[in-house]
């Protein structure tokens, strides 16, 4: 055998060799489910996906009640003793005093009540979808709380989400949120400011006026 031959039986041997070590990769290889797809976006679809709500509530509040009463009454009633009852010209009664009654009453109710509540929130809070409904609607609720030296806030928010209200930067605004409700409470020093205290309230509870 010639040394040529030698060298490419050497070669393609290597090659043998080297190839059985090497595993090739498919580009129809499966993809790992943990991988973003390449055009898929960041919008909240299923459960435990999370969805931003811009909270934009304005409400105004005005109630106005004004109520009078008057009732005025007079009475008069005037006796002259007679009864009346005779029997050939006799009274069979005797005759008792005379009297003249008069009697007049006057009774007035003026009242009038004023109630005004003007309150703005705006904020945002991420909340996480919780459940999905038949017809594909999202059902969220998430909470937030801050801490601030010593004033602590909790927002905490749930509705259901319709899917095409979605924007494509996963947020949504709370009008849009059916069955919206937030509840905003605030403990620490700010609350004794914005509370009525103790005898105001027993004051505002037996006020007779």
């Amino acid at each position: 055998m010639s040394k040529k031959k030698t060298l490419t039986l050497l070669v393609m041997l290597f090659v043998i060799v080297l190839t059985g070590y090497c595993q090739a990769g498919s580009i129809w290889a499966k993809r790992n489910k943990n991988m973003k797809d390449l055009y898929a976006d960041d919008v909240a679809r299923q459960i435990g996906d999370v969805l931003t709500i811009l909270i934009t509530e304005d409400g105004k509040v005005e109630n106005d009640v004004s109520r009078y009463l008057h009732k005025d009454t007079n009475r008069t009633n005037t006796f002259n003793g007679q009864l009346g009852i005779t029997t050939d010209n006799h009274n069979l009664l005797p005759r008792i005093p005379a009297f003249n009654m008069t009697a007049s009453s006057d009774k007035t109710l003026n009242g009038e009540s004023t109630f005004d509540d003007q309150r703005k929130i705006t904020d945002e809070i991420t909340v996480v979808v919780v459940d999905l409904l038949p017809n594909g609607n999202l059902v969220v609720l998430g909470k937030r709380q801050r801490d601030i030296a010593g004033d602590v806030q909790t927002i905490q928010v749930s509705g259901i989400v319709r899917r095409s209200d979605i924007t494509f930067n996963n947020t949504v605004s709370s009008e849009q949120v059916a069955n919206f409700h937030l509840v905003i409470s605030n403990e620490g020093v700010s609350e004794t400011y914005n509370k009525v205290g103790w005898l105001g309230q027993i004051f505002d509870t037996v006020w007779p006026f």
